[in-house]
């Protein structure tokens, strides 16, 4: 029984959602049979939003403006009565009255529906209560809703409905729009600090004739005039590097990638990525930056260096925590690498710790054990900004070896609640051992990585016309924004993620 019911309900739900749809509908055949078709309108001379009139309220009162946005409240009866629209900015009240606007314009905004967006000419003035108000003379409906809108919490507190009409959730939860406003600032003041310190924002492809510049699975497409495969591209590097052979010597990229993997709370297969190059430096000068970047937009979009992120306080004040790979397993793993002489000794300590690859482990280095160890037992513990240094060179083929220890790279991951949001290099530079390299990659492929990096013709000849002493960086703007917004999900900071269809 209890399963009819619920059947009775949904339909009974649905007869009821209709209802409302043909009562709308007939609103707007009523206006236009009246002359006063809202979807005629073309332009709205608006003279102020409501954060201007709220802001600006000693020089506007008793001034006449002219405001516009959604009706989102109506508690109009008898002669008189208040409303709230939302713009942008936020809630404006409206106050109207019969002696005001007559018997006929009063009938005609009670029959308009929440959802409607409606035009206001009148004066400033404050409520009994208190609340900065407009006194309306005069309106008009500029477009009809023809659809009811969710109540506050009912249908818009299921993720996949919210993310799925992404443009009902701004309308219906503030705190949303919040964020996607916040997001642009940062962006913003990200380009800011880079513009500032002279790099130059280029533009690179983002259709390649091959996936290069990363380890990742990459989308595929066609291009039927040249008859050829190409792929959308997994990263900027090697044509943000091929600028820095050319002269360009400080450069950036933030834009889309296109990853073909797997969907989660941390990953989405468009998501947006900075990179940025700088000639003549190295990465200790990418730490500084990326320490500096992110302390500074937090300042300057939150007032704050520090951030209150899923209840647990971030501080990103420089100096961040500096932590070698080898340290940081023999801190969280209790296992001391520079003990481990042979690839033999690894892959036993693998097997023992139960760690899974994507080839066979008698396959696997000591710097893919190292690797593994580290993604499982530390990146968890790393709440606070700590730079994870030193990769192996095993999985850094682009990255200049580390000064002193051929067996690493120069290369660092900054990691902030247990999760990369970037990662950088003091870049590989000499072609002879980049092509090494890239060959390596081409066996590891063989043996089923389908994520090894493939060799780009055109990078290795740009190298061999020389490029300097390079530092390279990028960031997940997507990562970064969750953490100044305390977002979740990633899919709560991209306006339209991706979604299964229905």
């Amino acid at each position: 029984m209890a399963n009819e019911d619920m059947n009775i309900n949904v339909v009974e739900e649905e007869k009821a959602f209709n209802e409302l749809i043909r009562q709308r509908r007939q609103k707007l055949a009523d206006a236009q049979a009246a002359g006063k078709d809202p979807f005629d309108v073309y332009k709205v001379n608006r003279t102020h939003t409501s954060k201007q009139i709220k802001e600006n309220f000693d020089e506007l009162e008793n001034q006449t403006v002219t405001v516009a946005g959604r009706l989102m409240s109506k508690r109009v009866q008898g002669k008189a009565g208040f409303s709230d629209i939302h713009d942008r900015d936020g809630k404006l009240q409206l106050y109207i009255k019969i002696d005001d606007v007559g018997e006929e314009k009063l009938k005609e905004f009670k029959t308009f529906d929440l959802g409607d967006w409606i035009a206001v000419t009148g004066f400033v003035f404050k409520s009994k209560t208190g609340e900065v108000s407009v006194h309306i003379k005069d309106f008009q409906l500029i477009s009809k809703s023809l659809k009811p809108l969710p109540e506050k919490w009912h249908g818009l507190k299921d993720p996949d409905l919210r993310y799925r009409q992404r443009e009902v959730d701004l309308i219906s939860n503030p705190e949303v729009k919040e964020t996607f406003i916040k997001r642009t600032k940062i962006i913003r003041a990200i380009r800011e600090f880079l513009d500032n310190r002279g790099y130059l924002e280029v533009e690179t492809p983002i259709l390649s004739p091959i996936a290069g510049g990363a380890a990742a699975r990459p989308f595929i497409t066609h291009h039927n005039a040249l008859n050829i495969d190409m792929y959308l591209r997994i990263a900027t590097e090697l044509y943000l590097k091929r600028c820095i052979v050319g002269g360009l010597e400080k450069v950036y990229d933030m834009g889309k990638n296109f990853r073909n993997e797997g969907i989660d709370i941390r990953h989405n297969p468009e998501f947006t990525m900075i990179e940025l190059y700088e000639a003549y430096a190295d990465y200790y000068d990418m730490m500084e930056l990326m320490e500096n970047l992110i302390a500074e937009v937090c300042q300057k979009v939150n007032g704050s260096m520090k951030v209150t992120y899923q209840g647990t306080e971030i501080d990103f004040t420089p100096p961040w925590r500096r932590l070698t790979m080898v340290d940081a397993v023999k801190e969280y793993a209790g296992i001391d690498f520079n003990e481990i002489k042979t690839d033999e000794e690894a892959q036993a300590i693998a097997k023992e710790k139960h760690l899974e690859f994507k080839k066979d482990l008698k396959d696997c280095t000591k710097a893919d054990v190292l690797n593994a160890l580290f993604e499982e037992y530390a990146e968890e513990h790393l709440i606070q900004p700590t730079f994870i240094m030193d990769y192996p060179k095993e999985i850094s083929p682009l990255t200049k070896k580390k000064r002193g220890n051929p067996d690493f790279t120069e290369r660092f991951e900054g990691f902030i609640y247990g999760r990369e949001v970037c990662n950088a290099y003091s870049e590989l530079n000499d072609p002879i051992v980049q092509r090494d390299r890239f060959n390596q990659q081409a066996k590891e492929r063989e043996l089923g990585d389908d994520e090894a990096y493939v060799i780009d013709e055109e990078f290795m000849s740009a190298l061999e016309t020389g490029m300097p002493p390079t530092g390279g960086l990028g960031i997940g703007i997507d990562r970064i924004v969750m953490f100044l917004t305390d977002s979740y999900s990633i899919r709560d900071v991209i306006m339209f993620p991706t979604m299964k269809p229905l």
